[in-house]
Order: structure tokens, then C-alpha cells, then sequence
């Protein structure tokens, strides 16, 4: 059977299972080398398929590494909204489950914290990341300063904003130390210290 021949769904799912297979290899890529290193040959070659298959899918390298960024953020997203979701009957627990989310294991590696800053560092000089970048960090933030909200149900909203704000500036900030000392910051005392701030700021937020 040749291709052209075989039924549409199976041919979907194998046009899906490579375009997944080289976004995985991209991140990967940008993981060990960075962005500038990163190509569609490399990532060819690191998803075991032709470099022509890479430019069917994606057409350019910036297409490629644009997908790969979006596929990054939907991943992360789907992670903190079932953080979210997982305790909707108390904002205090969201609140808590939402920042949890952000140091979980499977969330604050060395791998991820280095593709998310190779992104980042070069989205002033290419739209199409900053589009996305854009687009699911006003969703984060939207979450956060709900959570806020409900919390602080007797406060103004501008009030909540800036401390929803000033909570997603502390979690960056511990990003940032993790992802260049490593070896001093840690995950699990990240996640306290914001705690911290969080009981600080919210006179109703129960550390228990």
C-alpha cells in the first residue's frame, strides 16, 4: 500500500507522529546546544527523519522553533490549569497548587529552564516568538490574579493585580536563579520562599 493509498486517518496519525517527533528533537536540541546551533538539519537528524521531511512540516527553522515554543507553553499551560482545576473549591489551595506547579519536578528541570530562557532571550528580535510567549503568558497571568481575587475578595482589583503580579516576579526571579545556580537554589526551598511572600501579602493565605 503506498502512502497516497492508505486510509486518511492513518495517514494523520503518522503525519502527527512526525511533526511531535520533531518537535521533541527541537526542544531537546535547544536544551544542549541553544538556538543559533539549532536546525532543521540538526533536528532531522535528531528525530531520525530527512531534513525534508522537517521543511514539509515546517518550512523554515523560525517555523519550526515557533511550534516548538507553542508546544512548550500548551504542555506547561495543561499543567497549571489541572493544578487549578484539581482544587477549585479554595482559592488558598489553588493559589498553593498554582505555585507548586511552577517548581514541579516535571515542570522546573535544567532542560526546561534552558529552553524557556533560549526563547526568551530572543524574543525582542523575532515576532513570532514573542506572539506566543505573549499570548500564554496573559493567560498565566489572567489565572494568577483571578486566584488572587477570590482570595482577597474584600480588596480592589488593581490591589489583587499587583499582587498577583508581584507573586509571578518572585517565581521568575527563583526561575532565573535556578536556571544559573543551580547548585545554590533548589526547588523545594523556592517554592517555600514564595510561600512566604504569599502569607506575607495575603493576611487570609494559610501556610499549613
Amino acid at each position: 500500500m503506498t502512502p497516497e493509498s492508505k486510509p486518511r486517518k492513518e495517514r494523520k496519525q503518522n503525519a502527527d507522529k512526525r511533526r511531535q517527533q520533531l518537535l521533541d528533537a527541537t526542544l531537546r536540541s535547544i536544551a544542549a546546544n541553544g538556538l543559533a546551533k539549532t536546525t532543521l538539519a540538526t533536528v532531522a537528524t535528531e528525530a531520525g527523519l530527512s531534513q525534508g521531511v522537517a521543511v514539509f512540516y515546517f518550512k523554515t527553522k523560525t517555523g519550526l522553533l515557533t511550534e516548538a515554543l507553542r508546544a512548550k507553553y500548551q504542555e506547561y499551560e495543561n499543567h497549571w490549569s489541572a493544578a487549578i482545576n484539581a482544587n477549585s473549591d479554595n482559592p488558598a489551595d489553588q493559589l498553593k497548587a498554582l505555585i507548586d506547579a511552577d517548581f514541579a519536578p516535571e515542570v522546573c528541570t535544567k532542560e526546561s529552564l534552558a529552553i524557556w530562557y533560549a526563547f526568551w532571550g530572543e524574543q525582542n528580535f523575532t515576532s513570532e516568538f514573542a506572539s506566543v510567549t505573549n499570548e500564554f503568558d496573559n493567560r498565566r497571568s489572567d489565572a494568577m490574579a483571578a486566584v488572587c481575587r477570590d482570595l482577597m475578595q474584600s480588596a480592589s482589583s488593581e490591589e489583587t493585580a499587583r499582587i498577583a503580579e508581584w507573586i509571578d516576579t518572585m517565581i521568575d526571579g527563583f526561575w532565573l536563579r535556578l536556571h544559573v545556580n543551580a547548585d545554590i537554589y533548589t526547588r523545594e526551598g523556592a517554592f517555600q520562599e514564595v510561600l512566604m511572600l504569599v502569607e506575607r501579602l495575603i493576611p487570609d493565605f494559610d501556610l499549613a
